[in-house]
């Protein structure tokens, strides 16, 4: 299937434009892409600041009157490869989503409706095979692609959908309609009702947006749609994420040698002004949003010395989370570490320095950075839910395959109890360097994810 060509739309891309997990997942998934040999066209807003070599400008895009002038540049990003850069009125700003307070942009519809539909008169000229489509902020190409060109949506998080006001509908075009929900206009919804291929980033999740109590309002399309609805786990970019070649540790090691791993923990002690000790060190890499659910960690700080755990955090996001982690590390300086924001050296160190990793997510449609820990041997402590279900064996139900501990249910007691027993597995030598061993040899890159993703794409094109 060499030679298919992929007109790839993303808001965001790393590290051209990134935010979160969107960005790394849809950077792995195109360099796979492009790697087992189909010519993929990555294109995403022009925010304004990038940098192209070999730039060339193309004629202006056709859009509605409402989205122009649209523009789009073409040319060589120094980290990312071959991108192109589209420009709508509104779209470049200095973070993608929002202000200096973290307070969404007021016309980020206008923004990202100009956006999509500049991306459908980009198809229209450059004719790929086909179009893969990410998230709301691409979602409205669907109602103006070509109808002969087959349409893959991509859904890393059903819980954002873009909704505003039905108003935006007629200006999408004759297939606006079924943008049309709620008394509003839902770009995600209208994209999943005319995609021709719905992917969600996990198996687990698949399963989970079937169901009202998980669904987030769509639930009913998606069970109209479930023959054209497909799990397929995410990958991690394994050149970035791995301890034998990480420039940001203080030695390197791997699953034959895990005696340096010891040297990354104690220089992020040493960083992060913890005391050295013979208890395990969880660590915490994340954006601080409800889904994520790092609140249910503040009720058992005062008990963390009982088990006996020490916990470090790098996160930024909501505010009164970020401000009640900073005052739990203040009330308990042995015992937590926060650091607000985002530092990639940090963040590797963590993963590479920590004992285990806490990720007790209300809801994860994948999650990357269980993935990303356990290539370091770091052993994951999650919730039983979506993508983590499908990552992470837990070891205390079966001691031979697993990976880490399952939380059944994100609550503050649960996760209690299942910190109490990764305490109690971290402490077995045996079982823990076997764990450490399984996550570190298995295969967690885009190899397989994207070569699913080429036989659905090869599917679609044959039909």
């Amino acid at each position: 299937m060499s030679g298919l060509r992929v007109l790839f739309a993303t808001a965001e891309l790393t590290p051209v434009a990134a935010v979160g997990g969107l960005a790394q997942a849809a950077t792995g998934l195109v360099h796979e892409l492009r790697a087992q040999g189909l010519e993929v066209e990555a294109v995403l807003p022009d925010y304004g600041g990038v940098e192209l070599r070999d730039e060339e400008r193309l004629p202006p895009l056709d859009v509605p009157g409402w989205a122009a002038p649209a523009t789009a540049r073409r040319g060589e990003h120094p980290s990312f490869g071959p991108v192109t850069l589209v420009s709508v009125p509104g779209i470049e700003r200095p973070h993608p989503y929002a202000d200096e307070r973290g307070e969404s942009w007021p016309d980020n519809d206008a923004r990202f409706l100009g956006f999509a539909v500049a991306v459908a008169a980009l198809a229209r000229t450059s004719r790929p095979d086909l179009v893969h489509l990410n998230d709301w902020h691409t979602a409205a190409a669907a109602a103006a692609v070509d109808p002969g060109t087959p349409v893959v949506l991509s859904v890393h998080n059903l819980a954002y959908q873009g909704r505003t006001g039905p108003d935006w509908a007629d200006r999408l075009g004759p297939r606006g309609a079924a943008f049309l929900r709620d008394g509003g206009c839902n770009p995600l919804a209208g994209a999943i009702a005319l995609a021709d291929l719905v992917v969600v980033v996990s198996p687990t999740y698949r399963e989970e947006v079937l169901r009202p109590e998980t669904g987030n309002g769509l639930d009913g399309l998606l069970r109209e749609r479930a023959d054209r609805l497909v799990g397929i786990r995410n990958g991690i970019d394994t050149e970035v994420w791995g301890p034998a070649h990480d420039p940001h540790l203080p030695a390197p090691f791997g699953p034959d040698d895990l005696a340096p791993k010891a040297s990354a923990k104690a220089a992020l002690l040493e960083r992060l002004g913890l005391p050295d000790g013979p208890e395990p060190l969880a660590v915490g890499v994340t954006r601080l949003v409800g889904q994520k659910g790092f609140d249910l960690l503040l009720p058992l700080v005062p008990r963390l010395g009982e088990l006996p755990l020490r916990v470090a955090i790098l996160g930024s996001g909501e505010a009164w989370l970020a401000r009640q982690l900073h005052g739990a590390a203040a009330a308990h300086p042995g015992t937590l570490a926060f650091v607000e924001g985002y530092d990639e050296q940090l963040a590797h160190l963590l993963l590479g320095g920590g004992d285990l990793l806490l990720l007790p997510s209300r809801f994860e449609p994948c999650g990357l950075t269980q993935m990303q820990a356990m290539r370091y041997g770091t052993l994951p402590v999650v919730t039983d839910v979506g993508g983590l279900r499908d990552t992470v064996v837990d070891l205390d139900d079966d001691p031979e395959r697993g990976l880490g501990w399952r939380a059944p249910v994100a609550d503050s007691g649960a996760l209690l109890d299942t910190l109490r027993r990764a305490v109690l597995g971290w402490g077995d030598p045996e079982l823990r360097l076997a764990a450490q061993r399984r996550g570190m040899t298995a295969d967690w890159s885009w190899r397989e994810p994207a070569a699913q993703h080429v036989e659905l794409y090869r599917r679609l094109v044959n039909r």
